[in-house]
């Protein structure tokens, strides 16, 4: 309690909050044209054709922050799309927070994939199907990320908590700064019924949406943190209250009902796959 106490003086609201244009916030970094900026930049499109995908990074890293972005995904038949959207750093030992939007024919559920990965090591996927159509609107996938926990949610709906468990030996992203990325690309090979459907190349091309980034966070630059200890004392403080942030009664149960009744993939109930026992983090969740 001490360490969070000290942690929310530290960092005060020092925190910077991003509601974006994506001009300022954003660069497409690759797609040859088929990632585009539009309505003076409220508006990010990436586009997926035979040749090429598309993607984008934000100018920032971060240092903890949370992130909110609202998708609309690729509508019809997107078996073979997966539409990605994280934060990582770089490097062979990085650490790395994952949405992936995996696509199906029309009429079958998306697949929300979800993963962790501290000091290079993943396989922590969780997945998940969602309680609304992801192509029809606009929705808000958010990430939490604080010394203590990350939190994945969905429209507010918490739908995974990854907590700090380094007590127990496991590696907590907390010290590599990350940037946001998103892509829409080709994966027919494994997205869809484990690669068995193709990406239809005739619907052409896959087109997913983006809109009202939101960052309140600290901005990593030059080697140092926009929450360093050297900016003067915050007036308020409850700005940054997503820094020491964890889940009410009323978020547990949020939680408890989506894992209930969403969750079609959980690493941690996966036996045939750790047959000398499940991962350490998972006796503790």
């Amino acid at each position: 309690m001490a360490l969070i106490l000290h942690l929310f003086i530290l960092f005060g609201s020092f925190m910077v909050a991003s509601a974006g244009n994506f001009y300022q916030d954003f660069d497409i970094t690759w797609g040859d044209g088929r990632g585009r900026i539009l309505n003076n930049g409220q508006v990010l499109t990436l586009s997926l054709d035979k040749a090429s995908g598309s993607g984008f990074q934000s100018r920032n890293e971060y240092l903890f922050g949370k992130i909110d972005m609202q998708l609309k995904l690729v509508p019809g038949n997107s078996a073979g799309t997966v539409t990605a959207y994280y934060l990582s750093s770089k490097g062979s030992t990085w650490d790395e927070i994952d949405f992936e939007f995996l696509g199906n024919l029309s009429g079958d559920p998306y697949i929300l994939h979800t993963n962790v990965f501290s000091q290079g090591k993943g396989n922590r996927e969780q997945q998940f199907h969602l309680w609304f159509d992801p192509t029809a609107d606009f929705h808000t996938y958010s990430i939490l990320w604080n010394p203590q926990r990350i939190v994945f949610s969905v429209d507010g709906t918490p739908i995974r908590e990854f907590k700090n468990s380094e007590s127990i030996g496991v590696p907590f992203p907390k010290n590599q700064p990350m940037r946001i990325y998103s892509s829409l690309w080709n994966a027919d090979d494994w997205a869809t019924r484990g690669g068995l459907v193709k990406t239809d190349w005739t619907q052409a091309p896959f087109t997913a949406s983006y809109r009202n980034f939101k960052a309140e966070a600290c901005v990593w630059k030059n080697g140092s943190s926009s929450c360093g200890s050297n900016h003067p004392p915050s007036s308020k403080p409850s700005s940054s209250s997503w820094l020491s942030q964890e889940l009410d009664a009323a978020s547990q149960n949020k939680l408890k009902w989506v894992q209930k009744n969403y969750m079609i993939y959980n690493y941690c109930t996966d036996a045939k796959r750790f047959p000398q026992g499940f991962p350490p983090e998972c006796r503790t969740s």
